[in-house]
């Protein structure tokens, strides 16, 4: 398998925690989404991905976009250790959770949004976080927060690491980027710190990585 990836972005960092998590070596392909005006715009990397967006997996003979298409196919074909819980109730909190950070908070405050930006894209990402972990927000954000006040036991969704777990820690990575106050969402915190103990974690970490600057390495 080859992963076009970026240290720093959060859809990346589920994608490699998955490969990770499941015992799959690959090799990575850097993809500066800052240099040269972003190399995802080259002409080389549209070939792999029309979208210009990282991540992209090689695997198998196909080539495939978004993190949450990688990450079932890596569950379809590698089922150990499991990401979707066999319970149809917990699988779709599973579900449920992933869909609302990787659709409802993250989009907000990616890279091509920042830009347009502007100036104000550190209160704007602080508003956009909050939002989506809070629930002060428009109708299409639910609160996270609230919502794993219900679902967690160890992790997102009981004790098991699963989907929602590969989605939350690269957001609160972000959110911590941003200075967002984490101390009003002790559930997403205690969680975080958990999952951040696990290996397939700090494997796959921003600071970890082959294209991390030498200022930001662990």
């Amino acid at each position: 398998p080859i992963l076009y990836s970026y240290f720093r972005s959060s859809c990346s960092w589920r994608v490699r925690i998955a490969l990770a998590l499941k015992g799959i070596s690959y090799d990575l392909v850097p993809v500066n989404l800052l240099k040269d005006g972003g190399q995802q715009f080259s002409a080389e990397f549209k070939a792999v991905n029309p979208m210009q967006q990282v991540p992209a997996l090689k695997i198998d003979g196909i080539t495939l976009s978004q993190s949450l298409a990688i990450i079932h196919y890596l569950e379809d074909t590698h089922p150990n250790p499991r990401l979707l819980p066999q319970d149809p109730k917990k699988r779709a909190q599973v579900r449920m959770i992933a869909d609302h950070i990787v659709s409802g908070i993250q989009p907000l405050q990616n890279l091509n949004v920042l830009k347009q930006i502007g100036e104000k894209k550190t209160e704007w990402a602080q508003n956009c976080i909050a939002s989506g972990f809070q629930g002060n927000a428009p109708s299409f954000l639910t609160a996270l927060e609230q919502i794993l006040q219900h679902t967690a036991g160890q992790y997102c969704v009981g004790d098991e690491v699963s989907m929602a777990d590969l989605c939350l820690v690269p957001q609160v990575s972000n959110a911590e980027r941003f200075k967002v106050d984490m101390g009003l969402y002790p559930t997403i915190t205690r969680i975080n710190k958990a999952l951040l103990e696990l290996e397939a974690f700090r494997v796959s970490h921003p600071s970890r990585q082959p294209d991390t600057p030498a200022e930001l390495r662990a």
